[in-house]
């Protein structure tokens, strides 16, 4: 029988992943794992969801599903480049595109699970995204690198896929 992915148990509606049974380099259940996601890149098509950001969501559903518990799993997003559309709302979006922001939802789950969604002061002004625009919970920072730096210096491994 061929197996299905799965989304869960953190986010509910996306980042399915395969259920990995009898590895060899084995799961550390007794860690804390913190990951800093540099999403830059966006798909070029405004109604498809970041496959990028999508990633944080896996990262979470998998290490629970291999019995992580969530407060040992800490997760951010330093959004910024051509992802900066991404993390605005959908009213602000369809403005733009006249299309709903197809991440929303997706990053306000993320949120919602405890990750923190960083973005770039640079690329709010460099791009017209203003602070007004973006998404409730969405921290603007002065800029991706220095954020990028903080959580490193707070020992979150960078993940750039």
């Amino acid at each position: 029988m061929a197996q299905a992915k799965q989304s869960g148990p953190v986010i509910e509606e996306f980042g399915k992943v395969w259920r990995i049974e009898n590895t060899d380099f084995k799961v550390d259940t007794t860690k804390t794992y913190k990951a800093v996601f540099d999403i830059m890149n966006s798909p070029e098509d405004v109604s498809q969801r970041n496959a990028s950001l999508e990633t944080a969501a896996r990262f979470l559903n998998m290490h629970a599903q291999s019995g992580i518990p969530l407060n040992q799993l800490k997760v951010a997003l330093v959004v910024h480049n051509k992802a900066s559309k991404d993390v605005i709302t959908s009213e602000a979006y369809n403005r733009k595109y006249n299309v709903e922001n197809p991440n929303e939802k997706m990053l306000q789950e993320l949120m919602g699970a405890g990750a923190e969604v960083i973005f770039c002061g640079q690329s709010s002004v460099s791009r017209d995204f203003p602070k007004e625009e973006l998404i409730a919970g969405v921290q603007l920072s002065l800029s991706a690198m220095t954020a990028l730096i903080h959580l490193q210096n707070e020992n979150y491994r960078l993940i750039k896929f």
